[in-house]
């Protein structure tokens, strides 16, 4: 399995899509800190709410219009997503990100956390955030696409329940990019929990979009890094025509830094092999 995945790679055929997960390996704050500072901010007392009755969605957008705008709460994000460069230089993570050399990398992650690795690792990129900018893209240089907006534009910012619902549609521009990068290249889902719904809808309307077309054989394989085995997500994930990638017997906390070490290492040797 991990064969294709390192072919595509080599041959700058696969699409990096990265959540979450990549940026806290930073020692980020958590969606929970997240929901106790909007609920501090607003005065709510969380233990009125028992648990799974409050996610964060909701209560962003119940902020938005406590508020009047999102922007004081992308504020104190941005203020405290943000990772000190020398600290984001010693990112292995990160690094492993950069000479893997994806030509795109699709990222819900707000923060600058990726485009400051690129600059401090001397690496070119052309960031996406909205329709304007698919104009600038250049032959030969990655994309990093802000798939749920950027810190640097409040009304990019995919954060509360009527963002996302309204992104199901799945007709924005980043959207219609998405479907035709995705449809002819591989895809490597990394640092997701697998409950995140927007995420979830995306894969499940790839998979519609190469069945309904008649031609799913011809589909490339695409690939979930998880950090820890979960048969039922697995069997419902290969049902999707997504292939599943462990690291079984490595830390959670280490497994995505081992895994990209591995992928490297044998896109590497692929490569040497192939200049003989």
């Amino acid at each position: 399995m991990l064969e294709d995945l390192v072919e595509a790679i080599r041959k700058r055929r696969a699409i990096l899509f990265a959540g979450a997960g990549v940026s806290m390996t930073l020692g980020l704050p958590s969606w929970s800190t997240l929901i106790e500072h909007v609920a501090q901010e607003l005065n709510l007392d969380l233990s009125e709410f028992r648990e799974g009755d409050l996610n964060y969605l909701t209560l962003a957008e119940f902020y938005r219009i406590k508020q009047g705008s999102i922007g004081p709460l992308r504020s104190w994000m941005d203020r405290n997503w943000t990772i000190q460069e020398d600290k984001l230089k010693a990112s292995k993570v990160h690094e492993l990100i950069c000479k893997l050399d994806f030509p795109i990398i699709y990222t819900t992650n707000f923060d600058r956390n990726l485009e400051t690795a690129f600059d401090l690792h001397g690496k070119d990129y052309v960031k996406i955030v909205n329709a304007k900018d698919i104009a600038r893209v250049r032959e030969g240089v990655p994309q990093i696409v802000k798939y749920h907006g950027d810190f640097d534009n409040d009304d990019s910012i995919v954060i509360a329940e009527t963002d996302y619902l309204e992104r199901l549609s799945f007709e924005s521009p980043l959207d219609i990019k998405f479907r035709a990068d995705a449809l002819g290249k591989t895809i490597l889902f990394v640092g997701y929990s697998m409950t995140d719904l927007n995420i979830r809808f995306l894969m499940h309307r790839l998979w519609r979009t190469w069945a309904g077309s008649g031609y799913e054989r011809d589909r490339p394989s695409s690939y979930v890094f998880m950090l820890r085995p979960n048969p039922v997500e697995q069997t419902v994930l290969e049902q999707w025509g997504l292939h599943v990638l462990t690291e079984k017997d490595c830390p959670p906390e280490r497994a995505l830094e081992v895994f990209l070490a591995k992928l490297l290492k044998e896109t590497r040797k692929a490569e040497n092999s192939s200049d003989r």
